[in-house]
């Protein structure tokens, strides 16, 4: 290591062994420097000179759709350094300069792929630089028009950073390890409202030449970049308690808030569980159906896709997740994409005990089982099995292996030790980032403590580091789910589709009826299913979904017309994904379909989810 990255390292060292008090916000959130702490999803070089604080003046433009303005950064640099690179994807950099106006070489070097280009700029001796620049067909922004929306009038744009998309609208070292507080004045025009994962500080706007209206907001905490995000649209604003609320396009608004009741109640069980919720308020933004995940956790506003209302509130497992992610992913960080398990299996581990501490261990019970079969499922079909493990997979898995190792854990513990130990974990590591070898090394010093024969007994690094499943891993079948099956086999022998208890059924048991059905099923037993409970028309996005995967799989002619229109009009990746790649697996009759329902409903899709899916049909139409 050289001396200029030992002196930035032992500052980094300092400011991550020092003792943190539960309720403390690091003035600069610390990096990781160890070898597996290296982001290579990022241009940056946060050894030698890193961002702590990004400003924020943009101007929305519909028209263009493009925001240009400028980005402020404040950078901590090791003694000695020179220069600071950045992240940038289809940015035009205008200019740099200090803060006091004199002007900063930069260099933008080659793009790479989804890595976007480096942005090199020369410091001198600079500690705050002001990027001037405008973006380009970002991917991180979906710009709506009217008629994509709820309320059909005006456009709406919204942002998705995650994982590494935010380089696309702002110039910053994006990287989760890179945490930075933020500002942000946005201009918008004055009949359009603009949200961001900050505190708002002007509620109603305010004057920003003619058309056009501003609004502020802070990010006091060092956040990681990718959760800063941004909308604008025709959004109003519904309190749901004293520090939750709800904003949504106005005609989406009763649904949205009568499904989001209890949003209080889960932010004082998560607390009860975990320590003090510390980001200010929780709100919630119900997005167009374009939105291409469940939710996304931004820091003090949950963006969720509206698939998740269906009038009896069998879904809000998803905003429990969001809202977990709080303290797993916002609060502690994944330092860089190898380890997003820690975000991702923590919080479904904690949204399983949500649920249970609002709902019931019935509830808990089911939805965790629900977890344990997709893992077997996703265990049975793999190709590579090293796809099933948490660090470094990236498939989805991380979700469910982490929930099943984490329950894993509680069940060995004990669940008084191990929840003592989670909300320490988050104390401990409050507001920086975490690497699997980290989460390992705290709970070996924490709960293990050099007990060989505990050690064996739980498996540790083949959990993490092993594919498939250990031999010890815990699971408590649900017996509502085993009624379940004992339904879907009568239906199987010969039973008529009348039979089977579904009217009475939650969501969640619909899924494992419909799940644990054979992929190839006659047309008979397709016309009697869909009959009985009239499935191509269901307005549950989550049971429709898995009904029409088994119309792709039987080439079932009746259900067509529903696929076509579930695929215009919802934009989730978890609906569609299995329906477009169930359509490609059939050359002649599939493939052809795909490319049809694709072509016509692609411009409703974010653009990370509308470029996949062209990279599957052509590589399908190619094959």
């Amino acid at each position: 290591m050289s001396p200029m990255l030992r002196g930035l390292a032992a500052a980094l060292t300092l400011c991550c062994c020092a003792p943190s008090a539960a309720l403390a916000t690091p003035a600069v959130a610390p990096i990781l420097t160890t070898a597996d702490a290296v982001d290579g999803q990022t241009w940056a070089q946060p050894r030698i000179a890193r961002v702590t604080h990004v400003d924020l003046d943009l101007v929305t433009d519909f028209d263009t759709k493009t925001v240009s303005g400028t980005a402020a950064l404040d950078v901590r640099a090791a003694p000695g350094a020179t220069e600071i690179v950045l992240d940038a994807w289809d940015l035009t950099i205008v200019s740099v300069t200090d803060a006091d106006g004199g002007k900063l070489s930069w260099a933008l070097g080659a793009a790479d792929g989804d890595k976007g280009a480096p942005l090199t700029v020369q410091l001198n001796s600079a500690r705050r630089i002001i990027v001037t620049y405008r973006s380009g067909a970002a991917a991180a922004l979906q710009w709506l028009p009217p008629e994509l929306t709820a309320g059909k009038a005006k456009p709406f744009l919204y942002s998705q950073g995650q994982a590494t998309l935010n380089r696309s609208w702002i110039p910053t070292q994006d990287s989760p390890g890179i945490r930075q507080t933020w500002t942000a004045r946005i201009v918008v025009p004055d009949d359009l409202t603009a949200v961001m994962s900050g505190e708002m500080l002007t509620p109603t706007g305010e004057a920003a030449g003619p058309g056009k209206r501003a609004f502020r907001f802070r990010m006091q905490h060092p956040t990681a970049p990718y959760l800063i995000a941004l909308a604008v649209g025709d959004i109003a604003f519904r309190p749901l308690g004293e520090r939750t609320g709800v904003y949504t396009e106005p005609s989406m608004m009763d649904r949205a808030a009568a499904e989001l009741v209890d949003t209080g109640k889960m932010v004082e069980a998560a607390e009860a569980l975990y320590g003090p919720y510390r980001w200010g308020r929780y709100d919630v933004l119900v997005l167009p159906p374009a939105f291409p995940y469940g939710g996304m956790e931004n820091t003090n506003l949950t963006f969720l896709t509206p698939t998740f209302i269906t009038g009896d509130r069998a879904n809000v497992g998803l905003v429990a997740h969001e809202l977990a992610h709080s303290w797993s992913g916002n609060l502690v960080t994944n330092a860089t994409w190898n380890d997003i398990w820690l975000n991702e299996g923590f919080t479904s581990y904690v949204e399983n005990r949500l649920m249970e501490a609002l709902y019931g261990p019935e509830r808990a019970e089911i939805e965790a089982d629900l977890g344990w079969d997709q893992l077997q499922r996703a265990i049975a079909s793999a190709e590579d099995p090293s796809v099933i493990t948490l660090h470094g997979a990236g498939t989805g898995v991380e979700y469910i292996k982490g929930e099943a190792f984490l329950r894993t854990l509680e069940h060995a513990f004990g669940r008084a030790r191990w929840d003592s130990y989670l909300r320490g974990y988050f104390d401990r590591f409050a507001f920086q980032p975490q690497t699997t070898a980290g989460f390992l090394a705290d709970l070996r010093a924490q709960l293990v403590k050099g007990d060989a024969d505990l050690e064996a007994k739980l498996q540790l690094d083949a959990w993490v580091y092993q594919p498939g499943i250990p031999s010890g891993a815990y699971h408590k079948p649900s017996p509502a789910l085993l009624k379940v099956d004992e339904a879907r086999a009568a239906f199987l022998a010969g039973g008529p589709a009348s039979a089977v208890p579904g009217k009475a059924w939650t969501t969640q048991q619909w899924k494992r009826f419909l799940d644990g059905l054979p992929r190839k099923l006659t047309a008979a037993q397709l016309n009697d299913l869909d009959g009985a409970f009239a499935l191509s028309a269901s307005t549950n996005a989550y049971i429709r979904s898995a009904w029409l995967e088994l119309v792709v799989a039987n080439r079932y002619a009746p259900g067509l017309a529903s696929l076509e229109r579930f695929l215009g009009s919802v934009g989730r990746g978890l609906f569609i994904r299995p329906l477009y790649i169930g359509l490609l697996k059939d050359k002649d009759w599939g493939v052809p379909l795909a490319r049809t329902y694709f072509d016509q409903s692609k411009t409703t899709y974010h653009p990370s989810i509308a470029a996949e899916f062209e990279r599957r049909l052509k590589a399908a139409e190619g094959s």
